[in-house]
């Protein structure tokens, strides 16, 4: 990127709405005179931003070209990736002495495993078919689909859908244990009952969606 694009999309004002984190490290550093490049400095003006974030709708990653370092690590904030066929994944930034400060070593081992987020963040190679994309898509038609697959997700029971996003976010990162994960999945889902699924099963039961056809 040159300057002006790089300084339109990282105004302090932006950046946090747009969720443009993606090569603020490297930015923050080319910024800085030599003689205040120091590490508190850096490390504060990027410890809260939103990769920390949680968000209550569901949020579609779209992946073209590098996502080798803050792009990887904002990708996996998502709860779905859709990579273009000749886009590239992976843990390049430990290759220059740079670690993972957004959540790539929290996140990374809960999408794929330990062993082979580990493979990645040790050896800084590319992911190759560690299973990061949900979907890889041709070039060139990355928006579409991930637009397409938004307008699919969206036209579902709202209520039901974020009910059951909250409860395997739960249970992934917060619950202690099997018992308190089956328990934030219960009061989550008994108010679905009866904002949405009685009358979703009377849909069904009349004809709705049987053979997998929603429409």
């Amino acid at each position: 990127m040159d300057d002006y694009t790089l300084d339109h999309f990282f105004q302090p004002s932006r950046h946090k709405e747009r969720l443009y984190r993606v090569g603020l490290f490297c930015l923050e550093c080319r910024r800085l005179k030599s003689e205040d490049r120091d590490m508190y400095k850096i490390m504060s003006g990027i410890d809260n931003g939103s990769t920390r974030m949680q968000f209550s709708k569901p949020v579609i990653a779209v992946v073209s070209d590098y996502a080798v370092a803050g792009g990887l690590e904002l990708s996996l904030l998502a709860d779905l990736r859709k990579m273009e066929k000749s886009a590239i994944m992976g843990v390049f930034c430990s290759r220059f002495g740079v670690p993972l400060i957004d959540g790539g070593t929290v996140r990374l081992p809960k999408l794929i495993g330990l062993s082979r987020a580990l493979d990645l963040i040790l050896t800084g190679h590319e992911a190759y078919d560690f299973g990061l994309p949900n979907r890889v898509v041709p070039d060139g038609q990355i928006f579409q689909c991930a637009l397409e697959l938004a307008e699919r997700i969206s036209a579902f029971p709202q209520h039901c859908m974020r009910a059951d996003r909250t409860s395997a976010d739960y249970s992934m990162y917060d619950a202690l244990c099997f018992t308190e994960a089956m328990q934030c999945e219960f009061d989550n889902a008994k108010d679905v009952i009866l904002k949405e699924s009685i009358s979703g099963a009377k849909k069904f039961t009349s004809g709705t969606g049987r053979q997998g056809k929603f429409t």
